[in-house]
């Protein structure tokens, strides 16, 4: 993950909750006083965020000390203590709550990449996500992803290029479409193209393009489909795929399954801090 990045989110994020400062935390505790932060798993699954706790409370606060007890893609259990976080308590309490938010999000992302894998597991297909993301948190829930055992697709419009039926329907072809893309792009761009029928399928590998994307189309079409495209041409399945019909995409022989709810829907892991003061010397 890249820190810069991630410390220049964090910073926006705690200006958003923060704003000129926490009128609870602030007022209650004087400043001096210390304390000690668990942070605990609620539920099981793939825990993922321990740049956010690092990153995010020295940031706060860089006198505050995080020691994380389970790494990124370890499984997390029902009351397992996550971290141990210790430092003075204003700034512990101020930074708990975006800090939580992100790794919540980010732990459920990963345990349901991970659940999605292990129904794959026999095959050599790759779950990987799409763009449908939160805005503002595109990195994290992709380093999600990847933590989860999944692959990620393109990270936005300016790294792959994608033909989707509006863009055809404007260029008039698949042959069209790719011909005027590789006369004004470089060659290390890479083209896919989403297509629904047959005569689609035919077009795109006679147009050459990198990538083919099934898109709603059932496991027979796939099934009949696949053999008509060359090795060389990387296949991919998309649209309305669940965790009950993922297994019968992958049994297909297609190269990657992308799925959306990875990103877009998940519910947040149940993740909680509590807090024990540091006695105080006479």
């Amino acid at each position: 993950m890249n820190t810069i990045k991630l410390r220049s989110m964090l910073e926006q994020f705690f200006i958003e909750d923060v704003g000129d400062g926490d009128l609870s935390a602030n007022t209650l505790f004087p400043a001096d006083v210390m304390g000690e932060m668990q942070i605990i798993a609620k539920t099981p699954g793939i825990f993922c965020g321990s740049d956010i706790m690092k990153t995010g409370f020295q940031l706060m606060n860089p006198t505050i000390e995080v020691t994380c007890l389970l790494q990124d893609g370890e499984r997390m259990e029902e009351k397992q203590i996550l971290a141990r976080v210790r430092g003075p308590v204003r700034s512990l309490l101020t930074a708990e709550r975006v800090v939580l938010n992100c790794i919540q999000r980010m732990s459920a992302i990963a345990t349901k990449t991970a659940d999605l894998t292990a129904l794959l597991s026999g095959t050599n297909t790759r779950v990987c996500d799409t763009r449908k993301t939160a805005p503002g948190l595109r990195m994290l829930d992709k380093y999600a992803v990847r933590t989860g055992g999944g692959f990620n697709h393109r990270n936005g419009l300016y790294d792959a290029v994608m033909l989707k039926d509006n863009h055809l329907a404007y260029a008039g072809s698949i042959t069209q479409a790719v011909q005027l893309l590789r006369s004004q792009l470089g060659h290390t761009v890479k083209i896919e193209v989403e297509i629904e029928s047959l005569a689609q399928l035919q077009e795109a590998i006679e147009a050459n393009v990198d990538i083919i994307m099934f898109d709603n189309r059932t496991p027979k079409e796939i099934t009949d489909w696949l053999p008509l495209v060359p090795p060389h041409i990387v296949t991919e399945a998309s649209g309305m795929i669940t965790e009950e019909t993922i297994a019968s995409y992958g049994k297909t022989g297609i190269d990657y399954i992308s799925v959306g709810a990875l990103t877009h829907s998940v519910i947040a892991a149940d993740i909680s801090a509590t807090i024990q003061l540091t006695p105080q010397e006479d």
